[in-house]
Order: structure tokens, then sequence, then C-alpha cells
């Protein structure tokens, strides 16, 4: 595509709804809260032009009040994952040869119904079945998902326009296409907007996927399809199932058409689908691409010449919004001697001030963890805590799961730096400090980057720039996406490329055009204006 020909609606981040108390949008979520809430949503499998409902189905319960019952959902076996993958190939060669800008329109009219007569429902959806906050999911259902459909597009655009360099009498020019075969996405349960960004951004490109979201995120699951279906997406290039993820995840990397995989989920299902890949690689036409962002144990990290007031808010906000269910979410922090007693005062003031509810009630700042077995692990790890000689339950440490999955926002400290929650990946609102004397700096560096195997967020916080610079240089390897004076949580799509390396992930960076990329396989084409007659060179004569 030669630059400056087309020209599509500049991307630009969504702005963020305060819902505050007499809002026009906060009437619209609470009553489609509301609407959602005293339903029983129905969630088919979505596989070509077909809403499968095999009989075989899972109910969708509300983590903060897991009697309830808001809907079901249905299990696909075997034979609909075979039809999910021929429904996939059958729609492949008109969706690839179908014009870019018409792909590109389809996931911008997604973008504006989300934005307008979809926000309430997708926010909602998120609310009721992921516990998310008012605030949490408007950033995450709404806008960071409507950003990532836009800013797709206009990178989209910047593929196509690069084009390689022509000499005299000869047209060179780069084709992008879709991969051959098929690709799998799968998604987490805590953020909306990766859960429709997954499969959306191979599809931009011109592939067919087959996604799986998490079993715990199908009430705005089912919303995302609805949307993708009104904006116009044919039929069979985004197909939708779940059930058994072995059996699931088995079929479709043994497909000789497998082409490639996007994942968000933990490193060790990772790993094994990465082994079986590999096990199975004689069979594919291709090699597939294997994208993933993984697991993560998150750090801040404080200089004695940090303001605490200010690192006691990164605690506050990135340890405990969304229960710490963040990838990104704080979950270690290193904090000098010398200014302890004033963070730990601060952190201790905004704990005792968190409410913890219902998302239908606006001025709850956290609710509940997304399932039973989260909520055990999460409170075995504090009781384990509470009895440690190394370490010590020092704000919070209680956990009631009669109605919802509830764990209060725990501190813990510990004198141990390799104490197993300074390492140990949790998910959930569980945060470990280690207090290093102050003339330990350096030493502490250390520390930081060897003591957990991933690498996904990190922040340091800093008055010296000396510091910030020694800080910056030693983690480098760290932390994937590292913040100065900031909480490592709330990266924005065109402004922040979220991902991590080590047993964080790939690193490619979803929402940004090194994530497009990963979904095309150029072909490179040269065009000879006037062929040659004679095969002598100058140099023979």
């Amino acid at each position: 595509m030669p630059k400056g020909i087309y020209l599509v609606p500049k991307a630009i981040n969504e702005p963020v709804k305060s819902y505050a108390p007499g809002s026009k949008e906060r009437e619209q979520v609470l009553a489609a809260f509301k609407e959602l809430y005293n339903a029983s949503t129905d969630v088919p499998l979505y596989i070509g032009s077909e809403e499968i409902r095999t009989g075989k189905t899972r109910t969708i319960n509300p983590p903060f009040d897991h009697k309830k019952v808001v809907g079901t959902f249905h299990d696909a076996e075997k034979e609909h994952v075979e039809k999910a993958i021929a429904a996939a190939l059958a729609a492949k060669k008109k969706w690839a040869a179908l014009a870019w800008e018409h792909r590109a329109s389809i996931f911008l009219k997604a973008a504006d119904l989300l934005a307008g007569p979809y926000r309430a429902k997708i926010n909602a959806a998120t609310m009721i079945g992921q516990a998310k906050t008012v605030h949490q999911a408007e950033i995450d259902s709404a806008c960071e998902f409507i950003d990532f459909l836009r800013y797709n597009v206009e990178f989209m655009t910047r593929i196509y326009a690069e084009q390689p360099a022509s000499s005299e009498g000869i047209w060179n020019r780069m084709e992008h296409r879709p991969l051959e075969g098929f690709v799998y996405a799968i998604t987490p349960f805590n953020f909306t907007a990766i859960a429709g960004n997954l499969p959306a951004s191979p599809a931009l490109m011109g592939n067919v996927v087959v996604w799986k979201p998490s079993a715990t995120q199908m009430l705005s699951a089912n919303v995302i399809m609805e949307v993708f279906k009104l904006a116009g997406l044919p039929d069979g290039v985004i197909n939708m199932i779940n059930g058994s993820a072995g059996m699931i995840t088995d079929t479709l990397i043994a497909s000789p058409d497998f082409a490639g995989i996007h994942f968000t989920g933990s490193t060790g299902v990772f790993n094994d689908i990465w082994a079986n890949i590999g096990k199975n690689i004689s069979k594919y036409k291709t090699y597939p691409r294997i994208v993933g962002e993984t697991g993560g144990k998150d750090f801040v990290l404080a200089h004695p010449s940090s303001i605490p007031a200010q690192v006691a808010t990164a605690l506050s906000r990135g340890a405990f919004e969304y229960q710490g269910q963040k990838c990104s979410a704080a979950s270690r922090a290193y904090i000098p001697q010398s200014i302890w007693p004033a963070v730990k005062e601060h952190l201790a003031k905004d704990l005792a001030s968190f409410k913890m509810g219902s998302p239908e009630d606006t001025t709850n700042f956290v609710s509940a963890v997304i399932t039973e077995g989260s909520f055990d692990k999460l409170a075995a790890a504090i009781d384990a805590a509470k009895a440690a000689p190394d370490a010590e339950v020092v704000i919070g440490g209680t956990y009631d799961k009669s109605v919802g999955w509830f764990i209060e926002p725990t501190v813990i400290v510990t004198t141990n730096p390799k104490y197993d929650t300074m390492s140990t990946e949790l998910f959930g609102p569980v945060l470990t400090i280690y207090v290093y004397e102050d003339a330990k700096w350096t030493e502490t560096l250390q520390l930081v980057d060897e003591t957990s195997p991933y690498a996904l967020t990190g922040a340091v916080f800093s008055q010296d720039r000396y510091a910030i610079e020694e800080a910056a240089k030693a983690l480098e390897n760290a932390a994937g996406n590292f913040y100065i004076n900031d909480k490592p949580t709330g990266a924005v799509v065109g402004q922040q490329p979220f991902g991590g390396a080590r047993a964080s992930g790939t690193n490619d960076k979803a929402g940004s055009i090194l994530n497009l990329l990963r979904w095309v396989s150029p072909r490179t084409i040269k065009e000879t204006l006037v062929p040659p007659t004679d095969y002598r060179y100058p140099s023979l004569g």
C-alpha cells in the first residue's frame, strides 16, 4: 500500500467516564447491571454461522455472591472443536481476500458500538462476572478494549504502508499475508479488553481464529461476540468455544493447519503448550507463531530519597486495585528503613478506608477474588505468613467466603528477602514487603533482579536521578514495563506497549505494531520492468 493514499480515523485514547453521583453513565451502567444480574444469560458456542447449545452446561456465578446464578454456558466436545477448525478454514479464503479497509471498518464499528450503545452492557457484564468495580470495568472493558481496536487499525495501515526501496528498472513491493492456517486465542478472566483483543488482532490482519475465553469470563465474552457480529464480522472468522481446556488445546494444536497461538495466562500452561507444539512440529504446514503473556511477580522499589506518601499511594493502587488480580499488580516491595514507618502509616490509613463488597455499590474500592480456588490459595498464604518466624501480617489478614470470595487486602512484612510470597505468584490482594538497610541500595537492586523468575512490570521511586539511572540499568531485564515514580499498573494502549520477558512471556507487546507483525507472513515481490536479453556482464568484455 503506497504511503499517503488511504486515511483512516486517527486513533486516540478513549476518555474515561467518571461515574460520579448523578452522572448519566452511572445511571446507565447500574441499570444494565440490574438487568443482567436478574436475567439468565445462556451463552452458546459460536461456530461459523451457528450458535450451538450442547446441553453440557456450567453456571455463571458472581464472585461476590457465589450462590447467585446469572447464567449458564455450554461446553464443547471434541467434535465441536473440530467443527470450529473447519468453520475457520472455510471462512479463511474470502476473509483473507477482503480489502483491508473493509476488515478495518468492522473493528472500527465495533469500537464505536462499545463507546456508545454497548458501553454500559459490557461494563456491567464485567462487573458481575469478573467482580470489577465500575472504575475498573470502565478502564478495561470500555476504554482499553476500544483503544485496542482503534489503534490496531492505525498500526495495520503503517505495516501496509512500509514498502521497500526500488532501484531503476525495478519495482519492489511487500505483501503482508495472513498466516497459512488458523490462530488459536486463549484469554484470561481478568481483562475483558485482553479477551477481545487476542482474537481480534490476528483477525484484523486477515487471519481466522478459534477463541477459548476463560470459563470465569463468559458473561462479557458473550457481549464481545454480540458486538463483533453486530459490527459485521463474517461467520467463521472468530469462533468462540469453551470446555475442557486440555482437550480443546490438544485438538487444536494437533491440526496441521494450526498456524499460531495468542495466549494470556499462567506460565505453567504456556510452557506445556509450547512443549506440545514442539512435539507436533513436523505435522504443521508452517512453523507456528507462539505469542504469550504469562505470569508476574511485579515489584515496587523505593530509594531512601523517595517521598513516603507517593510510595504508599502507588502500593495502595498498584497492589490492591481489582483485588491484585492484574497481570501487572504490585506483589512485592522493597522499602528502605528510613522511610518505612511513614510509608506504613500512609498505607495503613489507605487500607483502613477501603470499602469491599458488590460492584453494584460504586463506593466500593475492591470486591471478591475470582474463584474459590483462588480464595483458598490466598487464605493459605496468609495463614502461612501468620505462622512463619520470618514474616508478619501487619495490615489486613482476614478472609470470608460465606457470601463471596472476599480476601481483605493484606500486607506482609518479611525479614527474609527470599520468603515464599516474595517470589511465588499469588494473583490476589496480598503484598509482601522487605525492609532493607538504606546503605544496601545497590545490593537490593540485585535482590530485585534475582528473586523472581518473572519480568513483567516493576517500578522505582526516587528523587535522586543518579539512583533512578542505576536502577534502570540494573533492572533492564527484570521488567518489560518499567515505571519511574509511578505504580507498575495501568499501561495505556499506544502509550506504554505491554508485555514482559523471562517467565512472563514472549514480550510481543499487545496493542502495538510489534504484536500485529506476528500475525502476518511477508512476501517480497520484485518485478523487473524491462528484463535483460543478454547474459553477458561488462566485465566479460
